[in-house]
């Protein structure tokens, strides 16, 4: 009997003892709730307010438009080549587009016996230089030679050169940066709007484009820079011409003259295969025509002298130490005339 006593006793210590500890259990389990709330209070009013700020200007949306992009200008637009549908000669022309450019003559350092540089300019309002000035449309594009020159930059046959930097060919010239030379960039200017204003009487303006088209009659002169060696072996005066530039004329709203430059510069040899392929105008026979290439070699061109490594040491053009224009053209032949007499005096008769 007294043994179930003892039992029923421990029975009921073990169920106290389980109990007790499961409420103190129960107890720290309150207490770390109740400080995790603790941590995790609500911010003060301030930092509500900096919060609030920052999310107002995180979710602002710009409601103003950025402006159009500029239209895009394609400055060679002027000139389209259009290829006929049928055959547009009463002859198959076949030679034209086969013709390659014979090679020049190797000449030797030491047999350079004598070398000058000259500086010419060819102005095609001369009588002479009217075919630098044909209009006509053909299948490979418009016979102008600025339209032939620009042309060949485009399609990447030749480099442009830089002319502000020097003539020496040392600085090229993107496609796209000669297109900027030779039309300009657009110009933004303000304009009545009619659509707001249909009066014009309110002063109601907007901004509108104003994009230069460029013209190829306005250049009107062309530079070249040549050599002229005389090769002691072969006792012959060569004349090797270097560069071409083309050169335009900037005037004012008024039309006054401001200036002239050069728009780029053109390597020669480089140029030579291109001018092969064109045929240059022929006034008295139409079928009896010569390339550009044999233009400038055989030096069908008027031209007159604006530099030359002549008495020149300090490396001026004629107009910046001689202002009279007469002067100066007299001067040019003067030059002309100090080549000619130096190979003329290496000869006895």
């Amino acid at each position: 009997m007294n043994i179930k006593w003892s039992r029923l006793i421990w029975t009921l210590v073990a169920t106290v003892m389980i109990a007790s500890l499961a409420d103190a259990q129960t107890k720290k389990r309150t207490v770390s709730t109740k400080k995790t709330t603790a941590k995790t209070a609500p911010k003060s009013s301030a930092g509500q307010a900096a919060t609030q700020v920052l999310d107002a200007a995180a979710t602002q949306v710009d409601t103003v438009k950025p402006p159009p992009p500029p239209p895009v200008k394609d400055p060679f637009a002027f000139d389209s080549v259009k290829v006929s549908l049928r055959s547009d000669a009463a002859i198959e022309r076949n030679l034209v587009k086969s013709r390659t450019p014979l090679p020049y003559e190797h000449i030797r350092e030491d047999d350079a016996w004598y070398r000058e540089r000259v500086w010419r300019e060819i102005d095609i309002r001369e009588k002479m230089n009217l075919p630098f000035r044909y209009k006509a449309e053909d299948d490979n594009g418009n016979q102008r030679f600025i339209s032939i020159l620009l042309r060949a930059v485009r399609k990447g046959d030749v480099t442009a050169f830089d002319p502000n930097v020097d003539d020496r060919f040392t600085t090229p010239m993107t496609v796209a940066r000669v297109g900027e030379v030779i039309s300009g960039r657009c110009d933004s200017v303000q304009v009545i709007d009619w659509a707001k204003d249909p009066t014009g009487s309110r002063g109601i303006f907007k901004d509108s484009l104003v994009c230069r088209e460029f013209n190829p009659d306005d250049i009107i002169k062309f530079r070249v820079k040549e050599e002229w060696v005389f090769d002691k072996e072969s006792s012959r005066m060569y004349t090797r011409i270097l560069g071409i530039a083309p050169i335009k004329t900037y005037v004012d709203d008024a039309g006054n003259v401001l200036g002239e430059s050069p728009i780029f510069w053109i390597y020669y040899p480089d140029l030579r295969p291109v001018l092969a392929l064109y045929e240059v105008y022929n006034g008295k026979n139409f079928g009896g025509r010569m390339s550009w290439e044999e233009l400038f070699e055989s030096r069908f061109f008027a031209s007159y002298i604006v530099k030359s490594t002549i008495d020149n040491p300090y490396d001026l053009f004629i107009k910046q130490y001689i202002k009279d224009d007469i002067l100066r053209l007299l001067e040019g032949d003067n030059i002309k005339t100090k080549i000619f007499n130096f190979e003329q005096d290496l000869w006895s008769y």
